[in-house]
């Protein structure tokens, strides 16, 4: 197991915004995908952004434009910059890290919540 400890949820105000942060800790893997998945009760878990150690991102269609993910995945950190924050866009975030052997580690998720 690779503990990731997750930081930076809370309460917001429509149009606010947060910054959500991840580190692992123990041992580093040097190649790996990082990034963040989201969950609303009752629906499944949504990939949001994810970084790979060669800097190539990705993002889910209704966070582009406001949300910006970045980190050094080599050295195990990945931050996600929320703008422009809706109240769709509340729920349970979740830091993940990939293996090249596609092996999955969970950080214990974070509560993001928007109020209109």
């Amino acid at each position: 197991q690779v503990p990731l400890v997750e930081s930076g949820g809370g309460l917001v105000q429509a149009g606010g915004s947060l910054r959500l942060s991840c580190a692992a800790s123990g041992r580093v893997f040097i190649r790996a995908t990082m990034g963040w998945y989201r969950q609303v009760p009752g629906k499944q878990r949504e990939l949001v952004a994810s970084i790979t150690t060669g800097g190539d991102t990705n993002y889910l269609d209704t966070v582009k434009g406001r949300f910006t993910i970045s980190g050094e995945p080599g050295k195990n950190l990945v931050y996600l910059q929320m703008d422009s924050l809706k109240p769709e866009d509340t729920a349970v975030y979740y830091c993940y890290l990939q293996l090249p052997d596609s092996s999955n580690f969970w950080g214990q998720g974070t509560q993001v919540t928007v109020s209109s």
